[in-house]
């Protein structure tokens, strides 16, 4: 039996046992059902990515979806059962040219079907255990990924104590992953081809080779801290055969009691891994670049300010070249590469420079909220001067309407960007992409 199912197995079968047993004993079974919830998403995203290139064709996807969320209510003490279904269809308005389909949507066929969690869960006020297929919704660098139409989920066992009110301590052993084109858990990440060992991965970098060994997942450490202004984190990834990664973000807003309040914020992440990754004992190269060990450094800083209903920030981040290392010093980011999802600071709807590589990069970002928070607005404008991509430009426009009375839940959404510029085909032909995200979304 593979790996990746043993965990959901396990969950499937303390659910038999739950609802074979008597449900008013004193173990809290009888609140199983009653005290259990369902909710989820209903979405229509249509997206479409329109190139200046003469080579290359524009192309579109629409989709609609819905996410489906159960969890139980506890018993014996603090144990509940979670999972999540997931189904996708584009009712048939696919172009018959794949190069004309927005794969990274939810790939080029018609549906998608899957289970996204399936777990086991214990907590009290001061413990969390969770095992099984799960979203790590908080986690800068395997995120859910949720800018299309299925989040990313992971088959992972996780341990978390909170000694006090808004400080976190956390350990996390991840064994595979489902992308968000997939049908199901994979031992591979985003520097894998699509259709590695059969998974249906879209969007993605692809860069090793089809006969590359598997990914033998993660391990992750760390601790999150905030209280009042103060916003904190440490972390520590060993993504096995890949690269070991320490990062640390850290912000504090100064209440100053005027309604303009600044804001610091600092960034640093240091990566490194030997001969044995992946990268190298297939003698694959990012960016052009050959290297026989993973070596990168990333800093970042934000100043701004929160203002009465909105917010403006500048952000910088620069990523060092590093010679004979993969990619020049390129930032190894398994689980978020070419998504454009990643915490870097400058880091843009299409890409940052996990995707555009080593060199450095500043954002403005503005936002501003209407009509008692029902309307929320944001511009943003990004420079990137990189060693191997050339220099480039993003402009960034997002709208997002929250209806309320009977459509509560209801939300309108238009994301807008237009990059310019760069080098070694960043954009088709080093041309203009110009990417549109209109997404409707229904929360239940």
């Amino acid at each position: 039996m593979s790996k990746r199912w043993n965990l959901l197995f396990v969950a499937l079968a303390l659910a038999g046992c739950g609802m074979a047993a008597h449900a008013d004993d004193d173990y809290g079974l009888d609140d199983i059902f009653s005290n259990g919830h369902v909710d989820g998403d209903l979405r229509l995203y249509n997206f479409n990515r329109l190139y200046d290139s003469k080579t290359t064709p524009n192309a579109s996807a629409f989709s609609l979806g819905a996410l489906i969320n159960a969890q139980t209510g506890t018993f014996f003490g603090g144990f509940s059962i979670g999972g999540s279904f997931v189904t996708v269809n584009s009712l048939g308005t696919h172009s018959n040219e794949v190069a004309k389909i927005d794969t990274t949507l939810a790939g080029p066929n018609n549906s998608i079907g899957a289970f996204s969690q399936a777990y086991l869960q214990y907590k009290n006020d001061m413990f969390l255990f969770r095992g099984g297929y799960q979203y790590l919704t908080d986690d800068p660098w395997m995120g859910n990924n949720d800018s299309r139409i299925i989040p990313s989920s992971y088959n992972a066992l996780l341990a978390q104590v909170t000694p006090i009110t808004g400080w976190n301590i956390f350990a996390l052993r991840e064994y595979s992953w489902k992308s968000r084109t997939s049908y199901g858990m994979f031992p591979d990440n985003l520097y894998y081809p699509s259709k590695y060992d059969g998974d249906s991965m879209y969007g993605n970098n692809g860069s090793l080779p089809l006969d590359s060994r598997s990914a033998p997942g993660t391990w992750e450490a760390g601790t999150t801290y905030m209280q009042g202004g103060l916003s904190a984190q440490l972390r520590y990834y060993d993504f096995l055969n890949f690269a070991r990664t320490f990062y640390t973000v850290d912000s504090y807003v100064v209440n100053t009691g005027s309604g303009f309040n600044p804001v610091l914020g600092v960034q640093y992440l240091l990566q490194n891994d030997g001969a044995d990754n992946r990268f190298t004992e297939t003698d694959t190269a990012l960016f052009g670049t050959h290297g026989d060990r993973v070596k990168s450094q990333a800093i970042g800083g934000d100043l701004g300010v929160v203002i009465p209903n909105g917010r403006f920030d500048i952000f910088y981040n620069k990523l060092a070249h590093e010679d004979g290392a993969v990619g020049g010093g390129a930032l190894i980011s398994p689980y978020t590469t070419n998504y454009g999802t990643d915490p870097l600071f400058t880091t843009s709807m299409i890409r940052g420079l996990v995707e555009a590589g080593p060199g450095r990069a500043w954002k403005g970002k503005f936002t501003y909220d209407l009509f008692d928070k029902k309307l929320e607005l944001t511009a943003a404008y990004a420079k990137y001067f990189t060693d191997y991509r050339g220099n480039s430009h993003d402009l960034y426009f997002d709208v997002i309407y929250h209806l309320d009375g009977y459509l509560r839940g209801l939300t309108l959404r238009d994301r807008w960007e237009l990059s310019n510029g760069g080098a070694d085909n960043l954009n088709p032909s080093n041309k203009t992409f110009v990417y549109n995200r209109v997404m409707i979304d229904y929360k239940f």
